[in-house]
């Protein structure tokens, strides 16, 4: 069965930053497959960058899918397969930490899907508005759902960075999920807290929305490192401006 897609426009830039010696992200433009990802590796030591990039290697293996649910499928199965090699990469190294957190993009024709783990975001573009689709799973966030902090407070928290889920931490896996229906002209944003401790929420949908998708990632990247890029930083942009136009060969720009 053939997939009805949109001939997304896809741009993707990151940099290691100004302060870190190597970057620990990855991600992944597979539309051909209706796949986006980024992923924030952790661990240090060369670990961080094995644990991404291990994470977006099996999310490249997804293949062209046949439905939405198969779409869906596939991804968790990839996403529990990378855990579990990151987990025996773990015992052989004996106090390390190695993990990394996902979010990802799945569209099949006018249906989408976010999965995630950790505090790597995605947004949604709709009619001049943003949306922050997932949820960060960090301790700061918990204590703002809690009402035992104030957004002011959070944004100096010491503990701001601690995340409570990731890939390759823990033999039990947890995945968060939401989905919905495309819009033409839908934006997605996906990027690395690298981005967001520099940027606000604000700034993004400026550029997203008024500059053609990779010129908005070289952008949002110049604008991080204009303002002391402390950690790695990576954007993937995505736009959909067809929906239900069907495609033998999506246009792709970008990486992995």
């Amino acid at each position: 069965m053939k997939q009805e897609i949109s001939w997304p426009e896809t741009g993707a830039a990151t940099h290691v930053g100004k302060l870190r010696q190597q970057n620990e992200d990855s991600y992944l433009v597979l539309p051909s497959s209706g796949v986006w990802a980024v992923a924030d590796g952790m661990g240090g030591h060369s670990a961080g960058d094995l644990a991404s990039s291990t994470l977006v290697g099996e999310l490249k293996r997804i293949p062209p899918p046949s439905s939405a649910p198969d779409l869906l499928a596939d991804c968790e199965a990839r996403i529990v397969d990378a855990n579990s090699w990151l987990r025996k990469i773990s015992e052989e190294r004996p106090g390390y930490v190695i993990g990394t957190t996902v979010a990802v993009l799945l569209v099949y024709a006018e249906f989408f899907a976010c999965v995630w783990a950790g505090d790597s975001r995605i947004y949604r573009i709709r009619q001049s508005k943003i949306d922050q689709l997932s949820v960060d799973h960090t301790e700061v966030q918990e204590l703002l759902a809690d009402g035992k902090l104030t957004a002011e407070e959070a944004r100096s928290w010491p503990r701001r960075n601690v995340i409570t889920r990731a890939i390759g931490t823990y033999d039990d896996l947890e995945l968060e999920m939401t989905n919905g229906t495309l819009d033409n002209g839908d934006i997605f944003v996906i990027c690395s807290d690298g981005l967001t401790t520099h940027v606000e929420d604000r700034e993004i949908l400026a550029l997203a929305k008024n500059y053609p998708a990779q010129r908005a990632c070289d952008f949002l990247v110049k604008m991080t490192l204009d303002r002391g890029a402390t950690d790695n930083v990576t954007v993937v942009i995505v736009r959909f401006d067809n929906i239900g136009r069907s495609v033998s060969h999506p246009r792709q720009n970008g990486g992995d």
